[in-house]
């Protein structure tokens, strides 16, 4: 069993400005953890985050795979937690101010082998999720616009050029946001998806989604 990263040097005042690991953090934990031996079959050697948060999920990627992730985040307090729990779980980690992968789309086209995405999926008024992404505030890692999937189309009209041959996209997603359509138009764009793991929180009913090239 691989251990949760240790997240006590967080403060609450660094929980009131990055998201607090949730119900779909460990989801996304879990997921990561089945799959560990299936990770390291494929020999990543260029692994991604984006929306670092508080780290938790890179770190964990990191004890994985035992690599140095690369990860990405608008929110600047979240640079530099995730940094500092890479330093508290003995992980290097690689952090990048941008929105998505940003300045670093060119640079890693056809070339990601491991891609975690936890958006911000929660449907809001559109002119919230413009406003969180544009001040890079907490409300970004939640507010994802009427259908929950402003921020992820975004991501997902370009997945098909960052991936290498062998590469593997994780996503979470709610029910709302239609996993089964949105395996559907990823099948399009040549991706295999499936639904690997599925678990209820609460009134939210949450999936992780694996996309891998046909």
């Amino acid at each position: 069993m691989i251990p949760t990263p240790d997240l006590s040097h967080l403060t609450k005042e660094d929980l009131l400005r990055v998201y607090e690991p949730a119900e779909d953090t460990f989801l996304l934990l879990d997921a990561l953890e089945q799959d560990a031996d299936y990770l390291r079959e494929r020999k990543p050697t260029i692994c991604v985050e984006i929306g670092s948060g508080s780290g938790c999920v890179s770190a964990f990627l990191g004890r994985i795979l035992e690599n140095e992730p690369c990860w990405t985040d608008i929110n600047a307090h979240a640079l530099k937690c995730t940094e500092a729990t890479g330093f508290r779980n003995d992980v290097i980690v690689n952090p990048v101010a941008c929105d998505l992968v940003g300045p670093l789309q060119i640079r890693l086209q056809h070339s990601i082998d491991v891609l975690v995405f936890n958006p911000p999926y929660v449907p809001t008024e559109e002119e919230e999720v413009f406003n969180a992404q544009a001040e890079g505030t907490i409300a970004g890692a939640w507010a994802g616009g009427v259908d929950g999937m402003g921020v992820t189309n975004r991501l997902l009209s370009c997945i098909d050029t960052l991936l290498s041959d062998t590469g593997c996209f994780y996503l979470v997603v709610l029910k709302q946001n239609d996993p089964p359509g949105i395996i559907a138009r990823m099948e399009r764009l040549g991706l295999v998806g499936k639904v690997v793991l599925q678990r209820r929180a609460g009134r939210e009913n949450l999936f992780i989604l694996r996309f891998t090239r046909k």
